[in-house]
Formats: C-alpha cells, structure tokens, sequence
C-alpha cells in the first residue's frame, strides 16, 4: 500500500472497501445498460451476425445483473478486488469474441475494448495494480482473439489497434497512479483534520474543567482566608459567653424552687445554640487550616463505627444500615479527618431521607468498601430523593445547601472535598433523583501517596 500511516491504514482499507464496492456496482450498471445499446452497430457493419451478437450482449447484460446482486453479499464484499476484475472480463471477452469470429485484426470491435478500458479509468476507482491486472487481461483477450481468428491476419492493423491499446492501457495505469496518490492523500489529510479536531476538543474539555477546578480551588482559597478572622473574631465572644453561662447555672441554684426549672430550661436552650455556633467554628477551622499530618495506616471498620456513633440518634433507629465491608482493610489517612468525612456524608444521608416518603421500601443507608488496582474504595449510598442535575456541580461550593434556613450552613461537602483531597484522594457522587444518591471516595495506597508527594 502507498505511504498510508500505519494509525489510518485499517480506516483507508474500510473505506477503499466502500468506494470500490460502489463503483463496481456502478461499473455493473453501465454494463447492463451499455451492452444491448450497441447492438444498433452490430446491425450496421455486421447484419448477418446481429442477431447472434445481440443475445451475447443480453447474456452479458443478465450476468451483470446477478453479478450486480452478488456485490451486496458477504462474499461480494470480502472479494470486492475480484469482482471488479470480474466485472470488466465480461463485457472484454465478448467484445473479444465478436473480434474474433468477424474479421479478427480488421476487425472493428477493437475499439469496444478501447472503450471498456475507457470506463475503467473513468469510473472505476481501482488500485493501481488491479488496473495493471485489467490493462493485462484485455491485452491478453484481444491479442488470443487475433491469433485464433479465421480470418486473414494483418500485422499492419494488428500492430496499429495494439498501439492504441497498449497506450490507452499505459495512459490508465499512469492516471491510476497519480489518482490512487492524490486520494490516499486526501483521506490521510481528512484523518489528520479528524484527529486534530478530536484533540483540540479533548484539550478544551480539559481547559473547562481545570479552569472550573481553578476556580473552585479559589473560592476555597477565599474563604478560607476570610474565615480565618472571622474565627478570631467569633471565639473571643464565645468564650465570655461560655464562661457566663457556667457562672449563671452556679448562680440558677440560689433561685426559688419554683423558677428553677424555668430558668434551667432558658439555660439549656442558650447553652445548646452557643454549642452550635461552636459546631460551626469548629468545622470552619477544618477548613480553614488544611494539613497532611499525621497520617497513618486506618482501619476503616474502626472509622466507620466511630463515624456512626457521632450520628443524630434521633433518626437512626429509623434507617436501617447496611455494611459490605472488605476485611481488614486500611486507607492511609488521618483518622479524626476520615471520620468527619465520613459522619458528614452519613449524616448527609439520613437527613436527605427524611424529605423522602417511603412506601413500599424502607429508608436504607450501606456503607462499602473494596480494593481494586491499590486503589481504596469507600462509599455512602442512600435510597434517598438524590441530587437534582441542576445542583450537582455545586455542591462542593460552600455555603450551598438545599436545607432550611438554620438546617446547615453549606460547609459539609466542602470540608469534606478539601480533607479528602488532602489525603491524595477523591471524591465522586452517583445519583439518580428519586432513587438513590451515593458518594464514593476514593484513597491511594500508602506507596502511591508517598511516591506522588
């Protein structure tokens, strides 16, 4: 094969395949058509003979035909090279016969085999050596018609029709050449646009999402920034207060029995939204001061039944856990950062499950692990409502949550983003609204961490 590169040769043979197979079935049509037509000059120069000609075009005719069927076959097309050559021997061994039981070298019919080598250069898109081959066998067919011929031979008329037959045949094979050339250069060309234009899709694809990790990476830059001197300027407060109130339930002792229980129910109240906005400074300083420190071999079952423990009782009775777990399996880590990982992503799930009715199942949180490449898996998956398409690349954003007012501050997935991305990990969602909602996250080997940092 010419100078096809060796990444576009399996596609060049398809479609050389293809354009062939079709321009043989045009080649059969012209024989079809082009055949009986001829048959006027049959009754023109050789009268006696038409009638006999006349069926031989017709059988031709019929064998282009069925030839044209056979084309569309399994075999057809796996051979597609030979039925070409097939295609041209028909109409060239008839023509060479009416040479050959007329007036052989004088004869005027040599000119049909001008023509067939006409529509081999015109409308056949053939390889240069199956053009070779045709040039060859419609030599060879006229030169045996002559030979053989009864009637006188005339080496001035032989010598003057092979002249114009070989140049026809050498004029062919050369516009074969430079046409096979220009079309394989044609099609590498369009391949290199195809494969040029993939790639550059593929790098603005890369771009979108490097940019859009850029930004998000930037909007936690941000907030973190901010966040540390809102910290600063929270806990001062926070600590007077906490102080206060220690010294006011001293104090709620000294009080009449019967405001007692109405001063220690205030108290508690004020008391569990100061540990609240402790909660939230709490996390906001996770946050906001990201390290790989103390990393060491995890096992999971531990985070995870650490991570349960911190749940909201009030609904855990509700929910059934499930576990498949694989055993003794360690994720190099820090512990307490998994487990806030993990709790918020349970914690996440049961209270995605109470929006949820549930009729004919019941609400189910699984918990799984596996090992696959070195590569840890550990997900959450819930058979809760899921994750509508429109917030599903934000919800690694801080401060965007789809719970009430005063339910959640937005933070959760995103410390959870920037601790498991400290571990050299990942984390990825599946879901499907209204039928479940799963996080998985995703830890290196110790080696692979080491090795990348």
């Amino acid at each position: 094969m010419f100078n096809v590169p060796a990444e576009f040769r399996n596609a060049y043979e398809e479609h050389e395949r293809s354009v062939i197979l079709g321009k043989n079935r045009l080649g059969c049509l012209l024989g079809i058509v082009l055949g009986p037509l001829f048959s006027f000059l049959d009754y023109t120069v050789y009268p006696n003979s038409a009638p006999q000609f006349l069926l031989l075009r017709l059988a031709v005719s019929v064998l282009m035909a069925i030839w044209f069927f056979v084309l569309g076959t399994r075999f057809g097309k796996k051979y597609y090279h030979l039925q070409g050559i097939i295609i041209l021997f028909l109409p060239s061994a008839s023509v060479a016969w009416m040479v050959y039981v007329t007036d052989g070298t004088a004869s005027p019919y040599y000119a049909g085999l001008t023509l067939v080598l006409m529509v081999l250069a015109v409308v056949l898109d053939w390889p240069i050596w199956q053009s070779i081959v045709s040039v060859a066998l419609v030599l060879l067919l006229y030169l045996t018609a002559c030979l053989f011929s009864h009637a006188s031979f005339d080496n001035r008329l032989f010598i003057n029709n092979l002249f114009f037959l070989v140049s026809a045949g050498v004029a062919i094979i050369a516009g074969t050449y430079f046409h096979t050339q220009l079309r394989i250069h044609e099609f590498i060309s369009r391949c290199e646009l195809d494969k040029n234009r993939k790639a550059l899709e593929s790098s603005l694809t890369q771009l979108k999402e490097n940019e859009a990790q850029l930004v998000h990476s930037e909007k936690l830059a941000s907030l973190g920034r901010m966040s540390a001197g809102m910290i600063h300027e929270i806990n001062n407060p926070l600590n007077f207060t906490t102080t206060a109130l220690f010294t006011l339930r001293k104090k709620g002792k000294h009080l009449p029995p019967e405001e007692q229980k109405d001063y220690a129910e205030i108290l508690k109240d004020v008391e569990e939204g100061v540990g609240r906005v402790k909660t939230i400074v709490s996390d906001l300083r996770v946050f906001t001061r990201p390290d790989n420190d103390n990393c060491t071999e995890v096992p999971v079952a531990d985070v995870v039944a650490a991570a349960l423990r911190f749940l909201n009782n009030e609904q855990k009775d509700e929910v059934r856990f499930g576990q498949e777990m694989t055993p003794n399996l360690t994720i190099w880590a820090n512990k307490n950062k998994l487990i806030h990982v993990l709790a918020n992503l349970l914690q996440n799930s049961l209270d995605a499950l109470k929006t949820k009715k549930f009729t004919d199942e019941k609400p189910v949180i699984r918990i799984t692990s596996r090992v696959e490449n070195g590569v840890c898996f550990l997900s959450v998956r819930d058979n809760g409502p899921g994750i509508a398409a429109a917030h599903l690349n934000k919800i690694y954003d801080p401060f965007f949550t789809t719970k009430d007012v005063g339910a959640g501050m937005g933070l959760g997935l995103s410390i959870c983003y920037r601790l498991v991305e400290e571990a050299r990990g990942k984390i990825s969602v599946k879901t499907e609204p209204g039928k479940f909602c799963e996080f998985i996250l995703e830890f290196p080997s110790r080696e692979q961490t080491l090795k990348a940092s």
